[in-house]
């Protein structure tokens, strides 16, 4: 079995590298220093020394002049605001020089773990919830954030979800930045063209399948990756069920059962509702929001981060994507899953720590940073920030709408390690698994099993 999933990777790695070779040329790198701003002399001190929050969380307001490195991922409106907060924050704070290094997503982890374990990193770093467990597990890959409480103004977060950024020494590795779960988003466009209501049940989205089919074959209510195939076979066991997918290192669902979450992914596969795994992967493009059938309609769903909103809705330009709604008849209980989307971190080799909290506090909590970053990074869980990009307007309706739905529906907790890279990276367990079943490389029953083997030897380690 094994052996076939190696020929999968291999060629839908080729074509993915061919339409990433494709899209670098003629554009401009991903990365860049900012290197001019310590030479500019702000008129005024300290942008009213960032703001009544950071006066409040800064001991004696000094601070000494130094250079910073930072890391972030995302897309170009992201790296665009994000830049923009930078000079803010080196206008409020002269003599301190941010040097910032950025990308898309595609590669970055494996990029940031491998500078993680090289003690390479970037001073401050954006980073994924569940890289404290897997790269900070022994408190020694950041700082430990609570030592500069007098500098990061803690209180305007959640304690719980600041619970959620600790490592497994207690130091607090990140601080979260937003919160982040799974829902449908539709091309309004598509399903009217087709003729087909937006499904509020799995009946309703069968349904649509077959109006889909017999309007084209190209033509899909729903698309789903791999990964993407995993979330939603959770979030439907978790519905059926009504217990977390793993607790405390144990997987809490049986062989049978992920079989039958297993066999309800392949029945959308055989109803029309989503293409195969091999489909998408013909399309050629490295992520959906790429793919030139998300582009002009002839995929007319995704089940994604809610904060993906405007990346998804500015690729299909035209076209009038919409939140959807969670599926009501899947069993008696609200499945699904809420996160912490992603934290800012201070690298345990910084050499200018309390600068270097000054600028998570200024992205954090500065009002000024509110209005600059607005939803980039999904909905705030700052209550500084949240009010300030809210009262301003500035946070994207989308992200802020299925936000709430998120937040108002899940009910379960997500495991640290389901994230984990030897599970969800494009050689990992969860793809093996969806791919091999969606290319009949195994039987429903096979496919159970070596996930329920995959995930336990990963969360036993």
């Amino acid at each position: 079995m094994k052996k076939d999933f190696l020929k999968r990777t291999m060629a839908t790695g080729l074509v993915a590298a061919m339409a990433l070779s494709t899209a670098a040329c003629g554009s401009s790198a991903s990365e860049e220093t900012n290197t001019d701003a310590a030479a500019t002399t702000p008129e005024t001190p300290a942008t009213e020394a960032a703001a009544a929050t950071e006066a409040a969380a800064t001991d004696d307001g000094s601070y000494e002049n130094c250079t910073l490195t930072m890391s972030w991922w995302g897309g170009d409106t992201r790296h665009e605001a994000t830049l923009k907060a930078i000079e803010a924050f080196e206008a409020a704070y002269p003599g301190i020089t941010v040097e910032p290094t950025y990308a898309a997503w595609d590669g970055w982890e494996a990029k940031m773990a491998t500078a993680f374990a090289a003690g390479t990193a970037q001073d401050v770093n954006q980073i994924n919830w569940n890289w404290i467990t897997q790269y900070d597990n022994d408190g020694t890959a950041f700082l430990n954030l609570n030592d500069y409480s007098n500098v990061i103004d803690f209180s305007q977060i959640d304690s719980s979800y600041l619970d959620m950024c600790t490592a497994s020494d207690g130091s607090q590795a990140g601080i979260p930045i937003s919160m982040t779960g799974r829902i449908f988003y539709w091309d309004k466009t598509t399903f009217d063209e087709i003729g087909c209501e937006l499904p509020t049940t799995l009946e309703e989205l069968k349904a649509c399948g077959e109006k889909f089919a017999a309007y084209g074959d190209d033509y899909y209510p729903l698309a789903l990756g791999e990964y993407d195939r995993m979330i939603l076979m959770v979030y439907y066991l978790e519905s059926v069920y009504g217990t977390d997918w793993v607790t405390d290192g144990q997987i809490n669902y049986t062989t049978d059962q992920i079989a039958e979450g297993l066999q309800f992914i392949q029945d959308l596969e055989d109803a029309h509702v989503i293409p195969s795994v091999a489909t998408i992967a013909g399309d050629g493009a490295a992520s959906l929001d790429q793919n030139q059938n998300w582009i002009d309609g002839h995929y007319a769903g995704i089940f994604e981060w809610d904060s993906s909103a405007s990346k998804f809705a500015s690729a299909a330009e035209g076209r009038e994507i919409v939140v959807g709604d969670y599926l009501t008849d899947l069993g008696e209980y609200q499945g699904g899953y809420a996160k912490v989307s992603m934290c800012w971190a201070i690298s345990a080799t910084c050499e200018h720590p309390k600068e270097a909290a000054l600028l998570v506090n200024f992205l954090m909590n500065n009002e000024e940073a509110a209005q600059i970053l607005g939803s980039e990074r999904g909905v705030p869980v700052s209550q500084i920030a949240l009010k300030t990009a809210n009262d301003a307007g500035l946070l994207n309706g989308q992200v802020v709408e299925a936000n709430g739905k998120v937040l108002a529906w899940v009910s379960n907790s997500l495991d640290p390690k389901f994230e984990d890279s030897q599970l969800k990276s494009s050689d990992g367990v969860y793809y093996d698994v969806m791919a091999g079943l969606s290319y009949g490389d195994y039987t429903v029953e096979e496919a159970a099993q070596t996930l329920y083997d995959g995930v336990t030897a990963v969360i036993s380690q």
